[in-house]
């Protein structure tokens, strides 16, 4: 494989930056600039901001989102492992080894989500996956 075998990508690349820089700095140069009162505050929802911005979370809301970050990363492993085996199933067919490959690979992805449910039950236990 050669350099200018990523010479499309570089291209397209270089399209995205151009077009993303463009859209940002016309948008500067043509948008209205009429700041006041109402454009400067704090918006959310259409109601007036009430008390403090910086106001304390509880961790039980970090903790279902690192657990939900963590179980989505996982699974996203899924695909390529299903790809990889058919791929890995006509190697083996293709070498006489079918059941060799396929055993393995499988045998890989069953400890594979035995960690995951290891990894479940571990913060079902907890109490983690309850909603006070």
């Amino acid at each position: 494989m050669q350099i200018y075998d990523y010479v499309p990508i570089l291209i397209q690349l270089l399209i995205a930056l151009f077009v993303a820089l463009g859209v940002i700095l016309i948008s500067n140069f043509v948008g209205t600039k009429k700041p006041n009162a109402a454009k400067l505050a704090p918006y959310e929802s259409g109601m007036a901001p009430i008390g403090m911005a910086w106001r304390r979370f509880p961790i039980r809301f970090y903790l279902t989102a690192m657990l939900f970050v963590i179980f989505d990363v996982e699974i996203i492993f899924f695909y390529p492992w299903a790809v990889f085996l058919r791929h890995a199933k006509a190697a083996g067919t293709a070498a006489g080894n079918e059941m060799g490959y396929v055993l393995f690979i499988l045998a890989e992805m069953l400890v594979f989500m035995a960690f995951l449910l290891l990894g479940y039950v571990y913060i079902w236990k907890k109490g983690a996956l309850t909603w006070d």
